[in-house]
């Protein structure tokens, strides 16, 4: 830790050579070393020792284990070796340091907590003055790979046997996530391979296909990380279920397990890049910032590195989402280094409550809908205006542009199985023609893995019966979408940009349908999917609220707090990363929970308008709170404290560009120019 006056502090932490007798270094020899968060505490002891050895330039180590911690060495003078940030507080405070040590008769701002900056002042989108006390965020993860699934029913003795090794039989189902977990299953598939042309077992010939993808799979990359890939096996005590009434009843059902693979859905580089310039552009939210992306928010970093900020970031389970909110990090707090540690040091898991997770959320009414929906796009006729009415009942208006689009669903999707059937076959020939001169796909994707991907869409789409699949429509958009973006200068599909505009009026549609038709449904959905989410941001907003906070909050303890004003007041910042399921039930709660009457207030019904003709939560989308209290009002009034709502739709590609998405900033009130003292 090394302090630069008792009110800032900069940490790095680096693993202790105690735990395993090795000292990480770099290229360059030096130790790695991971940026960290303190805590409120450990803020305080920092302070307490610039202020005992009277030492403003002063570093110390810390332990730190199972949430303790211990001064173990004082170092006394020193710098951080490489933080260009560090460096530019450290010489403005030692500049304004040094010069009111010799011109004490110049008025010299000080930069740090003495500061106005210290009460976080910021103007209101009203235009209203006002301090900021807390800031709630709810985003989704930033670009990435299409998200990939295969299933298969296995009865092998050896994945009976994994399943029980790791307690798969208590609960039912079991994730395998870990390098050593998923090299286990990678050695049971190619024992099984090495068989399959066996003539003693022909049930594993059957299944060879789908063996040979999934140990493409597992060995892509060369290396496990549970980041990118995982298996999930659920127990079936009576083997599959029938598919149909038809199916034979006689034969005994042996218990088996349903195999599922899952892998893809990783962040790209350009997912990375827009969650460190959605980091930067949060500072400006804060004092300091003024609203503008191109200031440099050094309000915000300066307020971080003192007791006036409580910061605190959630992620869900899944890799891509934990990486976005690393990088998100990196770019808010203007971090070095790769991600990873960024991770591992700051972002909280959120998986132990279901906070931000959306697995098992499947509501019966989510069911309902989208059997309703089913029927719907298997009706081959043109929508009609009692179609628009049951459809479009909340009136927004994306989605009856979209229907207008479609027309007849059933055909669009007709329309839509053929051009994936075109394509298709076009990469088979590309793969066969471009084989010598081996053209590279992104992400290092594979021929082979590319055409099994938009094979099994082809297959999976339109069902035997022929009816289509409409839950394979959102995949459809997001393989068009990312190969459009990314890989259509080697594929060259000249109808590729029409399968996207098509596949995209679909999934406008269908993925926000799925979450509810009507505003009853929504509702209903929405609380199933974030009622815990919901109750938890109530608990951030309502602790900032109230005046008896308790200890483990980041404030000065009074006894230290001489010189420095108002030490009570500080800016709870909440970050909560998830995936677009949260967005989507968040916002239906927003929209249709009763806050306001869209009918008696002018100011709601054009936001809620502005939402209706986004189209698409894209990738960093994101729900913002900000909170504000006016000191100026009694503290039993109505109007001391103000929230502000706001939103947006996320990032955009090349490919939107066609895409009749709002433009601007949506609804902002008229400035009002007064101001609160």
């Amino acid at each position: 830790v090394y302090t630069v006056g008792p009110d800032y502090q900069h940490a790095e932490a680096r693993k202790s050579p105690a735990l395993d007798g090795k000292v990480e270094r770099n290229l360059d020899g030096k130790e790695i070393r991971y940026p960290v968060l303190l805590t409120s505490r450990e803020k305080m002891i920092a302070r307490t020792i610039c202020k005992v050895f009277k030492q403003n330039v002063c570093g110390f180590d810390l332990l730190r284990a199972n949430g303790r911690y211990y001064v173990c060495d004082i170092n006394g003078f020193s710098f951080v070796k490489t933080s260009s940030k560090y460096y530019d507080d450290c010489a403005k405070i030692l500049g304004t340091l040094v010069m009111r040590a010799c011109c004490p008769q110049l008025h010299i701002p000080y930069p740090m907590c003495t500061a106005p900056e210290d009460i976080p002042v910021v103007q209101t989108t009203s235009g209203s003055m006002m301090e900021l006390r807390c800031v709630v965020a709810v985003i989704r993860h930033g670009d990435r790979t299409p998200k990939q699934k295969m299933k298969m029913e296995v009865k092998n003795k050896k994945f009976l046997d994994l399943f029980e090794k790791y307690g798969g039989y208590k609960t039912g189902h079991l994730k395998l996530k870990k390098p050593k977990q998923l090299q286990e299953v990678l050695d049971i598939v190619r024992q099984l391979l090495s068989k399959a042309d066996s003539k003693d077992d022909p049930g594993i010939a059957e299944k060879k296909a789908k063996l040979n993808q999934l140990k493409l799979v597992l060995e892509m990359y060369g290396h496990f990380s549970g980041i990118n890939r995982k298996v999930q096996l659920k127990y079936q005590p009576k083997g599959r279920p029938k598919r149909s009434s038809s199916e034979e009843d006689e034969a005994p059902r042996e218990p088996s397990l349903l195999l599922i693979l899952k892998w893809g859905g990783e962040l790209t580089p350009a997912g990375r890049a827009q969650a460190e310039n959605l980091g930067k552009a949060f500072r400006t939210l804060y004092p300091g910032g003024q609203g503008q992306f191109e200031a440099p928010g050094l309000g915000f970093l300066r307020l971080h590195s003192t007791f006036r900020h409580d910061l605190k970031i959630y992620a869900s389970d899944e890799g891509r989402v934990q990486m976005t909110a690393a990088a998100f990090t990196k770019g808010m707090l203007a971090l070095e280094g790769e991600l990873t540690p960024i991770v591992v040091q700051m972002v909280k898991s959120a998986n132990t409550n279901g906070l931000l997770d959306a697995e098992s959320n499947t509501s019966k009414c989510q069911i309902v809908v989208k059997e309703r929906l089913k029927d719907i796009f298997n009706q081959d006729q043109d929508f009609t205006q009692e179609d628009f009415q049951k459809l479009a009942a909340t009136n927004s208006l994306s989605l009856i542009n979209a229907m207008q689009f479609v027309k007849n669903p059933f055909q669009m999707c007709m329309q839509v199985h053929e051009m994936i059937k075109e394509f298709t076959a076009r990469i088979r020939c590309l793969k066969v023609e471009l084989k010598s001169r081996d053209p590279t796909l992104f992400n290092g994707e594979s021929w082979e893995l590319l055409i099994r991907r938009w094979a099994k869409l082809e297959k999976d789409f339109r069902l035997k019966n022929g009816r289509f699949d409409i839950s394979k429509i959102p995949d459809i958009y997001d393989c068009i979408k990312y190969d459009l973006h990314y890989n259509q200068k080697t594929l060259q599909f000249k109808r590729a940009q029409e399968l996207f505009m098509c596949s995209k009026a679909l999934a406008d549609i269908i993925i926000p349908q799925e979450y509810g038709i009507t505003k009853e449904e929504r509702l209903h959905i929405g609380q199933s999917y974030c009622m815990p989410l919901l109750r938890k941001i109530r608990s951030d907003l309502l602790q900032c609220m109230n005046a008896s906070m308790d200890e483990n909050t980041t404030r000065l303890d009074s006894k230290y707090s001489n010189g420095v004003s108002s030490p009570e007041r500080f800016v709870r910042t909440r970050l909560y990363f998830t995936s677009e399921s949260h967005i989507h039930s968040l916002l239906s709660i927003l929209r249709y929970g009763g806050l306001l009457d869209e009918e008696k207030d002018e100011q709601w019904k054009q936001s809620v308008d502005f939402i209706g003709a986004c189209a698409e939560l894209n990738y960093m989308s994101q729900i913002v709170l900000m909170m504000f209290e006016d000191p100026a009002q009694s503290e039993d009034s109505d109007e001391r404290f103000h929230i502000e709502l706001h939103f947006s739709p996320g990032a955009y590609t090349s490919c939107d560009e066609m895409a009749a998405e709002p433009k601007g900033m949506g609804f902002r009130p008229k400035p009002n120019r007064e101001t609160v003292s």
